[in-house]
């Protein structure tokens, strides 16, 4: 069976499923996924160099902002 993000099994009932991925360098993007939507991605092109965030509503699921914050420049 296929579960939401690509996870190994399905979540409780009453949970969110999620999946982050780190980069690999410049090689390969980050990714998050949040309810089988992804959220960040090299593809949707909303990633940066550094710490890849997105702020989701824990109550609704609802995905608030997404933002990249370059820990290497300042």
């Amino acid at each position: 069976p296929r579960y939401k993000c690509g996870n190994q099994k399905s979540c409780p009932q009453n949970y969110f499923a999620f999946k982050i991925i780190s980069g690999a360098a410049n090689v390969v993007g980050p990714s998050i996924c949040f309810e089988d939507l992804v959220l960040m991605s090299n593809v949707k092109n909303n990633i940066g160099r550094g710490l890849n965030i997105a702020l989701v509503n824990g109550t609704t699921g609802q995905l608030l902002k997404t933002d990249a914050f370059d820990m290497y420049s300042g």
